[in-house]
């Protein structure tokens, strides 16, 4: 990610002096350099810390410039980290401080190091869904703590009649495509009735559930000798694995892996996949995708809109195949 990235990210040198000592203090050692982390969907403040002793540390902050997304999402994955560190384990970094100075909230972890995709590979893809499936089937069917959102919470925040009004009977979407606009719009309306009759089906809302991170993709993950750890938690769920992985499998294709097919197929040599679950999970990110991607852009969240809009198209692509429906071309304008 370039270092000229459209978000404004603060040098360490002027993260005020309170912060900068506290977080000293907390570590046990000066900070020798703190490098800013670009990419990622947001704005806030980001450093990697080198420290004087030879030790690491991820610093990550809110301030009264934050969105109140960014600032409710930090306060959320610090409790992930102070409540659930013995649940999760080696699946999220060490939680070493939490820092606070008058409007400004951080959290201190542990260096894991730069991304580890993408580039994609496919030893990597598959290393990482064997991972993931591992994740998945260590708390399936486990009592989980009960502030955790529910499916019904979360699954009913999606609504396909809705996308269908709001987009005007699917023009408001089908520009995005450009010149190929009319064929995604009958693409589309020929797909609406399947979309609409899967997100009915109650399988989502049904057990058995896994503790689910909620928006799995590369720039909430790193994968070393083996390990996977997740961060960025602010969308943790309860609820059926597969949705999980269904999210996630689409952003490998989306940053130029392989099919989102071979990602499942891959997931599904150490998860017990359910098809039915799959397609509806694939419904349901379709119309989530479909609500948001030809809105306008997010104050504070830049790139989310096309990111949102190149998904979409991946999962009309995968929809397609998976339910022997005429190719989606118009996917590829997205």
């Amino acid at each position: 990610m370039s270092r000229t990235g459209v978000e404004a990210k603060l040098p360490w040198r002027q993260v005020p002096k309170a912060v900068r000592q506290q977080v000293e203090t907390a570590l046990g050692a000066p900070v020798l350099r703190a490098s800013r982390i670009w990419g990622g969907y947001s704005p806030a403040p980001t450093f990697r810390l080198a420290l004087a002793d030879g030790r690491r540390a991820f610093f990550k902050a809110t301030n009264g410039d934050s969105n109140e997304f960014s600032t409710k999402a930090l306060y959320l994955e610090e409790q992930v980290y102070q409540e659930l560190g013995v649940l999760l384990g080696n699946w999220i970094p060490q939680y070493y401080a939490t820092i606070v100075h008058q409007d400004w909230h951080g959290l201190l972890l542990e260096d894991l190091g730069p991304k580890s995709v993408p580039p994609w590979t496919p030893a990597l893809a598959r290393g990482i869904s064997h991972a993931l499936a591992d994740f998945h089937q260590a708390t399936r069917g486990k009592e989980l703590p009960k502030w955790i959102t529910i499916p019904e919470e979360r699954l009913a925040s999606e609504n396909w009649q809705r996308v269908v009004e709001q987009t005007e009977n699917f023009r408001k979407l089908a520009i995005w495509a450009g010149e190929a606009a009319p064929e995604a719009r009958a693409w589309l309306q020929m797909i609406s009735p399947m979309i609409d009759d899967l997100m009915k089906r109650p399988v989502l809302a049904t057990e058995p559930f896994s503790l689910l991170h909620g928006d799995l993709r590369s720039d909430n993950l790193r994968f070393r000798q083996g390990r996977l750890s997740l961060f960025d938690w602010p969308a943790i769920t309860v609820g059926r694995a597969e949705w999980d992985f269904v999210a996630f499998a689409q952003t490998v294709t989306v940053e130029d892996g392989v099919e989102p097919e071979q990602v499942m197929a891959w997931y599904g040599e150490k998860f017990p996949v359910n098809d039915v679950v799959v397609d509806c999970s694939i419904a349901w990110f379709f119309c989530f995708f479909a609500s948001r991607g030809w809105r306008g852009e997010i104050p504070g969240l830049p790139r989310v809109r096309r990111f949102q809009r190149q998904q979409l198209g991946v999962m009309a692509q995968w929809a397609a195949r998976r339910w022997a429906l005429p190719e989606a071309t118009w996917a590829n304008e997205l």
